[in-house]
């Protein structure tokens, strides 16, 4: 887990302030969507099925930076959309950068040559590519030949300029653990990437192909493959060590989408950015209206298949610093 050691003090910091004010529920990163539109047509996004009314609506930064220190959390992740669509983007991280939040702009990397400029390297900041898979099975997933080379290329580029680079790769059920292998051994060892994130695919309904995303049971033969033979600690994974143990079936707990709360065009986004049970207009409102035990596997049909970093990396972050065993084993593998 090689987190920067600057941003894993924030984190713990920030979890043990709020512990020590009594707080049972608060914010650790939070998803900021300041857009929907998209220069790809993703067949495991749902993004661009809005109106076209709604896509040509862009978040203005005071908004934005609004929501962001009403939320608290200390990472920001932004995304939509294609956020470097957004004519902003670059005033909009700087904001953010100033308020020394980590930043992560989540980007499928075409625009990367263009806008490269509009950003400065800092150590609060980063660009996430999303690969998910080599160039075959990359391109076949965003609906587009040629990505996967152009992608490739920004990284370099990103890399070149002195920005931290990491990746969000998605597996579905076409996947096996050699294309798994193949493609964070790419990431690793020849793009020599930051850190990477893996997300095993989820059903949600606005995905226009619905019959490729995993089941609980398939995404932990699929990790659990993955991962032997040491290839879990030698990868970059920008995940913690508990979470790793949940997608291979080692471990298993509840979400908490709460942690992870949704902000967008339309307001606080209820549950979590994959489902879509209403809006609130703060977030304190999204915590206190939000019937948080009625969701999870077990509980919500829809959630029955989920295992989205989103519910369930901050329990096994809340998790990790709740037991001296699992922060030391955290320490160790970071």
């Amino acid at each position: 887990m090689p987190m920067p050691l600057r941003q894993s003090v924030r984190v713990a910091s920030h979890i043990m302030t709020n512990k020590v004010r009594g707080k049972d529920k608060f914010p650790l990163i939070m998803e900021l969507e300041p857009l929907f539109a998209c220069n790809l047509k993703c067949a495991g996004c749902g993004k661009i099925q809005h109106p076209a009314d709604v896509l040509k609506r862009r978040m203005p930064v005071e908004q934005a930076v609004a929501a962001v220190k009403e939320c608290g959390a200390p990472m920001v992740s932004i995304a939509g959309g294609e956020p470097l669509m957004h004519p902003q983007i670059g005033e909009l991280v700087d904001e953010l950068v100033r308020m020394k939040k980590f930043v992560f702009l989540c980007t499928n990397a075409l625009l990367i040559p263009k806008k490269l400029d509009k950003f400065t390297p800092s150590p609060y900041f980063a660009f996430t590519v999303h690969i998910d898979g080599l160039q075959e099975r990359h391109d076949e997933s965003v609906c587009k030949e040629g990505v996967f080379e152009e992608a490739v290329a920004a990284v370099k580029l990103i890399k070149e300029r002195g920005f931290r680079v990491t990746t969000n790769t998605t597996f579905f059920n076409t996947d096996t653990p050699q294309t798994v292998i193949d493609v964070l051994n790419y990431l690793n060892d020849d793009l020599q990437v930051d850190e990477m994130m893996l997300s095993p695919g989820y059903a949600y309904d606005k995905a226009p192909d619905q019959e490729h995303f995993l089941g609980v049971q398939e995404t932990r033969e699929l990790f659990k493959k993955a991962f032997a033979g040491g290839n879990r600690k030698r990868w970059r994974l920008n995940h913690s060590p508990l979470f790793l143990d949940f997608l291979e079936g080692k471990a298993d707990f509840g979400c908490t989408a709460w942690a992870i709360p949704s902000y967008s065009l339309f307001g606080w986004q209820r549950p979590c950015y994959l489902m879509s049970d209403g809006y609130a207009q703060t977030y304190q409102e999204l915590l206190d209206e939000t019937d948080w035990e009625s969701y999870g596997r077990g509980r919500d049909p829809r959630c029955a298949n989920c295992m989205a970093h989103c519910g369930y990396e901050p329990t096994a972050v809340f998790k990790t610093l709740g037991s001296l065993k699992e922060s030391l084993r955290a320490l160790r593998e970071n």
